[in-house]
């Protein structure tokens, strides 16, 4: 089964601070970055790795791949991101031949706590069903906004909170971004959904969280180092 794995990091990302994406922010002395790109090889030194990067920072990734030591460095092919989430793995999509025996997981390089573990959990669930997103439950208690000022509660037990990677069988993907880009699509499974796919669940991870201000870096500098 041939895997490949797009990692999204084509954002500016600019909320985490520091002045530089939050993909490159450092994390326990390395890009947020590259933390993705080594649990996909763990996982399965044969996987494909597809790293989408914002193009004024492309040249910066690159410089920061060839100054890491020979063992830190990861074969990839890096594209250029798009405007939009849609736009980005669109670009990606177009660097792939789909064919019956390929799996296509997209995770976010904004969640570099990625474990192989949940990797592996993410293609065997792919591998029987064909297109899988990983969520955990919710622990806050949530309120459906009716309009600007009201809202009332729902059950917490009917919903979950969806991360990354999600798996798709390749052609199915491919299906799905062939069609044009809709304000709905707010990840893939929706985009997947639209050609009238099921989409399932696998567990995901709390520790797989992602970044986005700088209070994050320093949760996920904790996680990591109490691993």
């Amino acid at each position: 089964m041939k895997k490949i794995a797009i990692i999204l990091a084509g954002g500016e990302g600019l909320r985490a601070g520091g002045g530089e994406p939050k993909q490159f922010r450092m994390l326990c002395d390395k890009p947020a970055l590259w933390w993705s790109l080594k649990a996909f090889k763990e996982e399965d030194p044969t996987t494909q790795l597809i790293v989408v990067v914002h193009p004024n920072f492309i040249y910066e990734w690159e410089q920061t791949m060839q100054e890491m030591a020979a063992d830190e460095q990861f074969e990839q092919t890096i594209v250029c991101g798009g405007r939009s989430r849609w736009h980005s793995v669109s670009n990606a999509l177009m660097e792939v031949t789909a064919r019956e025996d390929m799996l296509i997981a997209v995770h976010d390089g904004a969640r570099p706590l990625i474990k192989p573990e949940m990797i592996r959990r993410g293609w065997e669930a792919a591998k029987a069903h064909g297109a899988v997103v990983p969520a955990i439950p919710l622990s806050d208690s949530i309120r459906r906004m009716d309009n600007a000022t009201d809202s009332h509660s729902v059950p917490r037990r009917d919903y979950v909170a969806v991360q990354t990677p999600q798996v798709f069988d390749a052609t199915i993907l491919k299906e799905g971004y062939a069609m044009p880009e809709s304000p709905d699509f707010t990840d893939d499974a929706s985009v997947v959904e639209a050609i009238g796919r099921r989409i399932f669940l696998y567990d995901g991870d709390p520790d797989n969280i992602k970044i986005t201000y700088p209070r994050d870096i320093e949760h996920a500098e904790i996680i990591m180092r109490s691993k």
